[in-house]
This record gives structure tokens, C-alpha cells and sequence, in this order.
């Protein structure tokens, strides 16, 4: 879990400069904590948003807690969803990336009204290619993770295969 969150805080980093319309394409920090909550359930998703969003947080300059806090608002809440309903496919997998994203963005956005004392202000259209992404990405890291196991029992066993043949 850790080493899943220091890759996405490194490769966020990295990708900082990646926009699509002026906003983040991609949150890979928020990917790891709904993947985190939905594999581990919510104790794990509030654990992995608090230190992934506090991180986040230091590194991107602003407000340091904010999006701390709707990142461990995020991974307990989907945990918990993820707990209660079947998620072992893609489509209600992507229904969680596409909503915890959303949901995040709000909080985000909401909390950051509050602190400065302005006018709360949404951009859908942002929020929503960056829901997708999110979605896409999350997608593909869980069937990348499951089929992890099988690749490498396949690899195995050809090579057991290939080791016993005699030319």
C-alpha cells in the first residue's frame, strides 16, 4: 500500500505539468487511495487518503490539509461502499473511480471556499475528464494487479515445460 502510494506521489510529480483544458488529467494519488479502499476496505482507504492527500499537499504548495482531508473523506467513504456492495467488476469499479473523483473534486473545492472566503467554483467539465481518467486509470491498475498472478504461474510453468524437453 505504501509503495503504491509513494509510486503514484512520484509519478504525479512528475506528470505535474500534464493538462487536458487547462486542469490535471489525472490524479494518480486519488487512483491509489480508491484502489487502496476498494481492495482493503475503509480503515485502509482512510489511512492511505490521509498520508497521500497530507503529502500531496506539501509537495503542491497551497493549503496543507485540504486535500488531506477530502482524500481520507474519499477512501473511508468508498471503502465502505466497496464493503457493503459487490465490486469485483469494471463497471462498478468505474462507477466508484468516477465517483470518488467527483466527490473529491466538491469537497476540494468546497474547502478551499471556505478557507479563502470565496465563492464556490466548479468546473464540471474539468472535473469530469478528470473523473474519467481517473476511472480509466483505476481500471486498468486493478486488472493489471489481478492478472499479475496468473502471468507469472503461466511463465513458470512454460519454462518447466521447455526445461524438461531433451533435443
Amino acid at each position: 500500500m505504501l509503495l503504491a502510494l509513494a509510486g503514484a506521489l512520484a509519478l504525479q510529480t512528475t506528470l505535474a505539468g500534464l493538462t487536458i483544458g487547462g486542469a490535471t488529467a489525472v490524479n494518480l494519488v486519488l487512483v491509489a487511495v480508491i484502489y487502496v479502499a476498494l481492495a482493503f476496505g475503509p480503515v485502509a482507504g482512510l489511512l492511505a487518503g490521509s498520508a497521500g492527500g497530507l503529502v500531496q499537499d506539501a509537495l503542491a504548495g497551497g493549503i496543507v490539509g485540504v486535500g488531506g482531508f477530502s482524500k481520507t473523506l474519499v477512501g473511508f467513504l468508498v471503502g465502505l461502499l466497496g464493503a457493503q456492495f459487490i465490486v469485483a467488476q469494471s463497471l462498478p469499479r468505474l462507477v466508484m473511480f468516477v465517483s470518488g473523483t467527483l466527490v473529491h473534486e466538491l469537497c476540494f473545492q468546497a474547502l478551499y471556499a471556505l478557507v479563502e472566503t470565496r465563492a464556490f467554483r466548479m468546473h464540471w467539465s474539468a472535473a469530469l475528464t478528470q473523473a474519467v481518467v481517473n476511472g480509466l486509470v483505476g481500471i486498468l491498475a486493478f486488472q493489471i494487479v489481478e492478472a499479475g498472478p496468473g502471468l507469472m504461474q503461466r511463465r513458470r510453468a512454460r519454462g518447466a515445460t521447455l526445461s524438461r524437453r531433451h533435443y
